[in-house]
This record gives structure tokens, sequence and C-alpha cells, in this order.
């Protein structure tokens, strides 16, 4: 007999100062900055979920993203017809 257990990799979801916050202690020289972070995450660059008032973000992603900033999974895809979320008026 089996058992049908499915094992999940649980994200490190972080707000954006806890994100900044671990990311300074792994490297207390970083130029990355809180501000950055938002930005990254509110462009749409980093996959954000919110929580009530709180904007969470993966850690592990956005450690991923400062590695290798080119990869097509952080591109972000916009139209003329929609940017930042206001529609071209003809």
């Amino acid at each position: 007999m089996t058992d049908n257990i499915t094992t999940y990799k649980i994200p490190r979801m972080r707000t954006v100062s806890e994100a900044a916050k671990e990311l300074k202690e792994m490297d207390e020289n970083t130029a990355v900055t809180e501000y950055h972070i938002r930005q990254l995450a509110l462009s749409g660059v980093l996959p954000r979920v919110q929580a009530g008032r709180k904007m969470l973000i993966n850690f592990d992603l956005l450690l991923e993203y400062l590695q290798n900033p080119t990869a097509d999974k952080f591109r972000v895809h916009t139209t003329a017809a929609n940017v930042n979320g206001i529609r071209a008026i003809y």
C-alpha cells in the first residue's frame, strides 16, 4: 500500500521590509533597497500577493531575480492599450 502524500515546498513569503532586512543580513553591503524591491513588485517583475494592506513577495524569487534579471520569467508583458492599468481612449 502506498501513501499518496504530496510534499510541497513552502515558499518563503516576506513583506517588502522583511525581504530587504533579510537580504541585508545575507549581504550587509547590498545596494538593493526596500524601495527597489517594492518597485519590482509593483511593476509586475516580481509576483506579489496582497494580504490585507501588506504586499508579500516570494523571497526565493527575489534572490533568483537578483542573480539573473534578464530571465524570461521576469519579463513584464505590457501592451500599448493597457499600460499601468490605464486604458487608451481613441
